[in-house]
């Protein structure tokens, strides 16, 4: 079942004031078992109905390539960005743009990072030899690094994609307790 929507790239017919569409949520992350897919409508301008139509139509689209139920959500530009819009986050750290294939944070020039902080100290050598296997593998098996294309900047740190920072962070949480996780925006 395909929930990564913005890999298929879906030739999606939308007016002219739609800013971008992009699918956020539980669907994006790798390893999750989503119910429906999360999609935001962002729009440039327009009125309230102007927007719902148009999400409606871009809702029935989606339908036909996904198995999974859509849940629809229209904003303007304006609306997003409320303080009381509680969505806006995920959309911006999650998100991915259903046009452009690509993080949605990308559009204002940020670039979503997440960072897994551990330390070892304290450990048994035999469970410091696991969590360095699962980061890095062994013979004959890829760790988490090179499956999921994270790095290790220094010791005790790791940078991952934010789609799989559940995937790295559960893995390692099994060998040690000693691991915080942190999500930034970094400059485009």
């Amino acid at each position: 079942m395909m929930q990564k929507l913005w890999q298929k790239k879906p030739k999606l017919s939308y007016n002219e004031q739609v800013f971008d569409i992009v699918q956020f949520g539980s669907s994006v992350k790798e390893g999750a078992k989503p119910n429906d897919i999360d999609i935001a409508v962002i729009f440039k301008q327009g009125s309230v109905k102007e927007q719902l139509e148009g999400a409606q139509k871009i809702k029935r689209q989606l339908e036909k390539i996904s198995e999974l139920p859509i849940h629809i959500k229209p904003f303007d530009l304006y609306s997003f960005f409320d303080i009381g819009n509680f969505a806006k986050e995920n959309v911006l750290f999650y998100g991915m743009s259903l046009i452009y294939g690509d993080y949605f944070a990308k559009r204002f020039g940020l670039i979503p990072k997440t960072y897994l902080f551990y330390s070892l100290n304290d450990m048994d050598k035999k469970d410091k030899v696991r969590f360095n296997y699962a980061l890095s593998g062994r013979v004959g098996s890829y760790g988490l690094i090179r499956k999921y294309g994270g790095r290790i900047l220094r010791p005790g740190l790791v940078e991952v994609f934010p789609e799989y920072e559940d995937l790295f962070f559960d893995s390692l949480k099994k060998i040690t307790n000693k691991i915080v996780l942190q999500k930034k925006f970094d400059l485009a």
